[in-house]
């Protein structure tokens, strides 16, 4: 095509819902610029705020360009018709947690589950508990990881692969869990969470299905590994390998490396009778350290009279247990626990009044061991 001098080419503006999709990924830029920023006092606000809008506006881009309404109507004065409902004159339109039921139907789905948790908790921290920013970090870095993964995920498989944040974001310089001074400060630090904050975190996932709460798209975890080999020119500096594209041996040496200690031994499962059943004392650690309150064996006690799991000791059916939570072992005259039942009393344990209708008294503050009577009140000392 030839032009004379006068004449100009005219370039097409890019279609609405691309125009989102950029909004998007420049929200979600700035939400991990911000949680990378160790001078951002508000870092983790910040990163759940922005990446709420960057969820927002990509799923909007997706209903623009599939041609679905997604504008919120209501009846007119007449009652005969309907009208835009509008907010400072401009139509209303569908709020995240609607895009997320529509997007993802099942209520099961890791990656609803996870952005439902994040919708959950920006409403309670925003504006607030700027003091905790860095135990929110350490308490929830898996579904904040699962948070972004979830977001590159849906980018590039609706918008196309050219349009992957991998560019724009680079792997951290931290020291974290990478030291072990790092690693017990980070520990430390999710003690510190308010009670409110650790009832939500707690309440949410125990009332999740295990495959969904298990799912890396729920809570993105990593096992992080320092490469002995010699360097690959090619190679770059952190690479990331999926569990599915091991091979089964490969898979069992990483998960035997999931558990606490240096040495990793590979060893065959062998049959054995009651392994997946819990001792009393380990319900008790696994409760508490899910409880934003103290459980101990008092009212591990208290919770299986009320649920009546199992006979009293005296009684002459010891065998007459509720399966789903507990088992009888007669060449040992005692009892396993599911691990669904420690899930049942995190569940219905996580509030003040949970607490007390399954145990018959009042909860104590986990840190501070003060007997609590709601929330932010505290038993009398003549009480």
């Amino acid at each position: 095509m030839h032009l004379t001098q006068n004449e100009e080419v005219t370039v097409a503006p890019p279609p609405r819902h691309m125009q989102m999709v950029e909004a998007s990924r420049h929200e979600a830029a700035l939400a991990v610029r911000l949680y990378n920023d160790p001078a951002e006092t508000r870092s983790f606000e910040g990163f759940v705020v922005h990446m709420h809008l960057a969820w927002l506006y990509l799923l909007h881009a997706q209903l623009e360009r599939d041609g679905t309404d997604y504008r919120y109507w209501k009846p007119a004065r007449d009652g005969r018709a309907v009208r835009l409902d509008k907010v400072d004159g401009e139509p209303k339109r569908w709020e995240l947690s609607k895009c997320v039921q529509e997007r993802w139907k099942d209520a099961k789905d890791p990656v609803r589950a996870n952005l439902t948790f994040f919708i959950g908790l920006r409403n309670k921290v925003e504006h607030r508990y700027a003091r905790q920013q860095d135990a929110l970090t350490a308490a929830v870095g898996g579904q904040a990881q699962a948070f972004l993964l979830n977001y590159e995920q849906e980018l590039t498989s609706q918008f196309g692969a050219q349009l992957s944040l991998a560019t724009r974001l680079r792997f951290p310089i931290f020291v974290g869990s990478f030291t072990t001074e790092g690693e017990k400060t980070l520990r430390q630090l999710r003690k510190q969470l308010p009670a409110q904050l650790r009832t939500f975190i707690a309440g949410f996932t125990a009332g999740l299905a295990p495959e969904t709460s298990n799912d890396p798209r729920y809570e993105f975890r990593l096992r992080v590994v320092q490469e002995l080999a010699p360097k690959d020119p090619d190679a770059l500096a952190v690479q990331f390998t999926r569990l599915s594209d091991l091979t089964e041996e490969q898979r069992e040496l990483v998960e035997q490396m999931g558990r606490q200690g240096a040495v990793i031994v590979r060893e065959q499962r062998r049959s054995v009778v009651g392994q997946d059943l819990l001792k009393p004392g380990e319900v008790v650690k696994q409760v508490q350290e899910l409880l934003p309150y103290l459980f101990n064996m008092s009212h591990f006690i208290d919770a299986w009279t009320h649920y009546e799991v199992r006979p009293f000791t005296s009684s002459k059916t010891p065998e007459r247990t509720d399966e789903r939570y507990c088992f009888y072992d007669a060449r040992h005259n005692d009892y396993g626990y599911t691990k669904a039942y420690v899930r049942k009393i995190v569940r219905e344990c996580n509030t003040l009044e949970g607490f007390k209708r399954v145990t018959k008294r009042y909860p104590k503050d986990k840190e501070t061991g003060v007997q609590l009577v709601s929330d932010g009140a505290v038993m009398a000392p003549d009480s």
